[in-house]
């Protein structure tokens, strides 16, 4: 299409198209103007900007649906590490966490709680958070008072919504709402709905635990608790439900079915749209098929239910400098966690200390997915660069060990201890029960599966996730290890549009005329991901995984350039968005 209009804000010439739509890519230019997309193709009016695509990828920004960003949001307009991975635009209070709404008296509360669930430094919210709020649509006009490099939109998230109505009771996931407590959640859901709110999220996962160890309020709710959150959504018009579920992690087929049920009962009720996290764990291999069967046959029925996937293995990111390592339940290294880093790292490297910690992991046990970061050395491999997602088990540091005839823990301390203490270990704990990535290929090409899970904000020193759609367009476009590929158009076609109409975001995730200029200009050759570093750039001091991404040349959000060969302009574009997003 040629548009014949005045001067252009700016242009991008020559690039491969690939639009976001799922249909093929091809050869053309991009002219925007006061933000938003006026042509596309062959585009020859003059502009005030032009930018040289040749050779390389012009695609629309990633829409990030599953982020918790909503403590750093309130202090940061970059919104690292998704901003600097292709995303434009942001969905956070997944999961049912969150920091609205809150009352004064359980902010304390909700940090922790916080801590616990996602790994963000309790030290760094107390800090950072400006608490400018009480009530959901209050914490969305704070998020209106302030800009970012992305645009952002948020859930109600469960967890904070019985705390501000149960009170202590909220925090016990036993406690049964009354009849009154369960219409003022329904009343207050619907009243965040239609101040902005994205829709309701909620946990039902035993995984998820505040700082002190305790089960997160909402993992047990009844359906009557939950019927309220649907009716809610059902008398606006509008809103998504996200959830995470035990279902896709259990051996249990009861228990699954049950869940899945639940699930199918919401979905009906709502009136909108449901999505919830699937994965693959060692202990359930295959329940992810099953799950996606049922979700097929709950789509045959006409709900719109669809299961948020990951690119890649979920993988925890071990490091005597970070979070957790094999040894940091042993009571002789928990004594070192007062010292500062790097004193800590000079005592670890002590014989003493060494042998001590030996001994104590020696008969250290714990349930769960936490024997498997004790113990699970076949999965441990040391961080490369760029880095493997896809790590051989011949080259784990257990293989090491037993070729080399030594004691696998003594090695994997050892290799902790490389780099002066900051060497980083990938163990993919979740998406790599069969050593490859023939079940993540599986989710991925699932006929109702979305691209998801990054938790761009949290597991700030456990996870590095939020790098998912650099992972996705890397390696799934040029092939895994089996020479499994996913074709690039389907796979821009699930960060931008499909993700972007799931929540209600009909402006964007196309390059068409009227659409947000929300753009990436990609060299797909030089697309890559170095190790996460370790930083120190949280409020108080706190430290992060942040992981540099390389091969994107722009990107841009509403027209303006954001980021450039990975480095942030100082713009900061973005806004909050309040609910569905309309086409122009």
């Amino acid at each position: 299409m040629t548009d014949s209009s005045p001067v252009l804000d700016l242009v991008i010439r020559g690039g491969t198209l690939v639009d976001g739509s799922g249909g093929p890519a091809y050869l053309g230019d991009v002219g925007i103007k006061d933000g938003r997309i006026l042509a596309v193709g062959t585009v020859t009016q003059e502009a005030k900007r032009t930018l040289d695509a040749n050779g390389a990828l012009v695609t629309p920004g990633f829409v990030d649906i599953h982020t918790h960003y909503d403590g750093q949001a309130t202090w940061d307009g970059v919104l690292a590490p998704s901003s600097i991975n292709g995303v434009t635009s942001i969905a956070m209070g997944n999961c049912g966490v969150g920091f609205a709404p809150a009352r004064k008296d359980k902010h304390d509360w909700l940090i922790a709680l916080l801590e616990g669930v996602e790994d963000i430094p309790g030290t760094a919210l107390a800090e950072g958070l400006t608490w400018d709020w009480e009530t959901f649509p209050d914490y969305l006009d704070a998020l209106a008072r302030r800009k970012f490099a992305v645009d952002v939109g948020a859930h109600v998230p469960h967890a904070a919504l019985r705390a501000y109505v149960m009170g202590d009771r909220g925090g016990d996931h036993l406690e049964v709402p009354t009849t009154a407590e369960i219409a003022e959640m329904e009343r207050l859901i619907l009243e965040a709905v239609e101040a902005g709110a994205l829709g309701f999220s909620t946990s039902r996962t035993y995984v998820h635990r505040s700082r002190n160890g305790d089960s997160i309020g909402t993992l047990s709710a009844t359906e009557a608790e939950l019927m309220g959150a649907a009716r809610a959504l059902k008398a606006a018009g509008r809103g998504v439900i996200q959830l995470i579920s035990d279902a896709y992690l259990t051996p249990d087929d009861e228990f699954a079915e049950r869940e899945l049920g639940l699930i199918r009962t919401l979905a009906g009720a709502c009136g909108g749209k449901l999505s919830f996290t699937v994965q693959q764990t060692d202990d359930a291999p295959d329940r992810w098929k099953f799950i996606s069967e049922r979700v097929e046959a709950m789509v045959k029925d006409g709900l719109p239910v669809t299961m948020q996937v990951a690119p890649r293995p979920l993988g925890l990111i071990l490091s005597f400098a970070a979070t957790v390592n094999p040894f940091f339940i042993t009571p002789t290294y928990r004594a070192l966690l007062s010292l500062p880093l790097e004193a800590r790292l000079l005592k670890l490297a002590e014989p003493e200390v060494r042998a001590q910690i030996l001994k104590d992991h020696a008969v250290s046990d714990a349930p769960g997915m936490t024997a498997v970061i004790l113990r699970g050395f076949g999965k441990m491999f040391r961080m490369t660069d760029p880095v493997d997602y896809e790590p051989r088990t011949e080259n784990s540091l257990e293989a090491e060990a037993m070729a080399r005839g030594i004691d696998v823990a003594g090695h994997v301390y050892d290799t902790l201890l490389e780099e002066g203490g900051h060497r980083l270990i990938y163990q993919p704990l979740i998406n790599y029960a069969r050593g490859d990535l023939s079940d993540v290929y599986g989710m991925m090409t699932a006929p109702n599966s979305l691209y998801g899970l990054s938790d761009g904000g949290a597991h700030c020193g456990t996870i590095c996730d939020g790098s998912f759609p650099t992972t996705s367009l890397g390696l799934w476009s040029k092939g895994d290890r089996a020479g499994r590929k996913i074709a690039i158009e389907t796979l821009i076609h699930g960060y931008t549009r499909r993700n972007a109409v799931h929540v209600g975001w009909h402006d964007r995730g196309l390059l068409a005329p009227g659409m947000l200029a929300d753009i990436n200009v990609i060299d797909q050759d030089a697309l890559s991901l170095s190790p996460p570093e370790i930083v120190q750039d949280l409020p108080a001091g706190g430290t992060r995984l942040l992981q540099k991404a390389h091969g994107y040349r722009w990107t841009l959000k509403s027209g303006v350039v954001t980021f450039e060969n990975g480095q942030w302009t100082g713009e900061l574009p973005g806004r909050l968005m309040r609910g569905d997003q309309v086409a122009a």
